[in-house]
């Protein structure tokens, strides 16, 4: 006869470590990669990255995964706090990030890096347009390409 003992400690434990197990291999399984694309002219679609943003050469490559040419050079790097709570405008903006996959709102009360560059290849638009970049922790956060006019235009990385 062969008798196991456990105390409950023991069994709440283990239970504790498989329902976290569980609960990973779920999260896992379904809950998709958010990876947005970029549409190419041809009407294929191509897998952009929005990770190890981290140099001026790496935030000028990722702008040129959309077709963007820009000013070798940023023409303003600041810092700039996401609000903890979304007013109108921001919320609007926030919006125009949701349709390029990305979302701000889990940045509230963050402090993220914006670079902006000068588009140099925007097609058919005389005035200046400018490509904005929020990074946090090397990481494409959210960002725009508008137009620097009064009344101008604001749209995703996308053409």
């Amino acid at each position: 006869m062969f008798i196991c003992t456990m105390r409950a400690g023991t069994v709440r434990f283990f239970g504790v470590v498989c329902l976290a197990l569980a609960t990973l291999i779920a999260l896992i399984t379904f809950v998709p990669e958010l990876q947005p694309v970029a549409a190419e002219p041809s009407g294929e679609t191509v897998t952009v990255s929005f990770e190890k943003v981290k140099s001026n050469d790496d935030r000028i490559a990722f702008l040129k995964q959309f077709g963007w040419e820009v000013t070798p050079e940023p023409t303003e790097a600041t810092t700039v706090t996401i609000p903890a709570e979304f007013d109108k405008i921001f919320a609007a903006y926030n919006e125009l990030q949701k349709q390029q996959g990305l979302d701000l709102s889990s940045y509230s009360n963050r402090t993220v890096e914006r670079y902006t560059y000068t588009v140099t290849n925007y097609p058919d638009y005389a005035g200046t347009v400018q490509a904005n970049l929020l990074i946090f922790r090397g990481r494409v956060i959210g960002g725009d390409i508008s137009s620097a006019d009064a009344n101008g235009f604001i749209h995703g990385f996308g053409n």
